[in-house]
C-alpha cells in the first residue's frame, strides 16, 4: 500500500496528474448532479441516455445503441426491458432481419426526453457560465485531441464495456 501524501508532497504532483484529478472530479460531480435530478423521474441516467439517443435516431437496434454508448449489449437489453415495461419505448421486429428489433419512443418517452433536455440544458448552461465562445471552441479542440489519442488505444475484439 502506498502512503498518503502530505501537503508538501501533493504540490509535486505532475500537471498531467493534476489535470486528470480535476477531470475526474468534474465528471463525478456532473454524474452526481444528473443522477440526483433524474432519480425523481424513476428513470436512471443511463436510461435517459438511451431515450435521448432514440430521440435523435429512431428505429435503431440495441446493438447500435450499445456501440454508441460503449457498453455491452446485455447492459442495453436490461435497460431496454425496463424502459419498455415503463411505457417509454416500443420494439418493432426489423423487416429485413427477424432476429433484430428496432426501438422507438412512445408519447410517454417523448415527454421524458423533453424533460431531460430541459434539465440537461440547464446543467450545461451552468457548467459553462463565464466561458467565452473562443474558450469553448479551444476546449472542444483539446477534448477532440484527447478523444483521438484515447481512440488509438486498442480495446480488444469484444471490449465495449466502459470501466467506471
Amino acid at each position: 500500500m502506498r502512503p498518503i501524501r502530505s501537503g508538501a508532497e501533493e504540490e509535486e504532483v505532475s500537471p498531467l496528474r493534476s489535470v486528470m484529478k480535476q477531470y475526474m472530479k468534474i465528471m463525478k460531480l456532473h454524474h452526481c448532479i444528473l443522477d440526483c435530478r433524474v432519480r425523481k423521474t424513476g428513470v436512471y441516467r443511463s436510461q435517459h441516455q438511451i431515450l435521448m439517443m432514440l430521440a435523435r435516431h429512431s428505429n435503431i437496434s440495441q446493438k447500435e445503441i450499445a456501440q454508441h454508448l460503449y457498453v455491452s449489449t446485455a447492459t442495453i437489453a436490461v435497460s431496454v426491458k425496463k424502459l419498455e415495461k415503463g411505457g417509454y419505448i416500443t420494439r418493432v421486429v426489423d423487416q429485413d432481419d427477424n432476429r433484430m428489433n428496432k426501438l422507438g419512443l412512445t408519447e410517454m418517452g417523448w415527454d421524458m426526453v423533453k424533460c431531460s433536455q430541459e434539465y440537461f440544458h440547464t446543467v450545461e448552461t451552468q457548467m459553462f457560465t463565464g466561458f467565452t465562445k473562443e474558450e469553448l471552441s479551444e476546449m472542444e479542440q483539446m477534448l477532440d485531441r484527447i478523444y483521438t489519442n484515447l481512440s488509438q488505444i486498442p480495446m480488444g475484439e469484444n471490449m465495449t464495456e466502459r470501466e467506471e
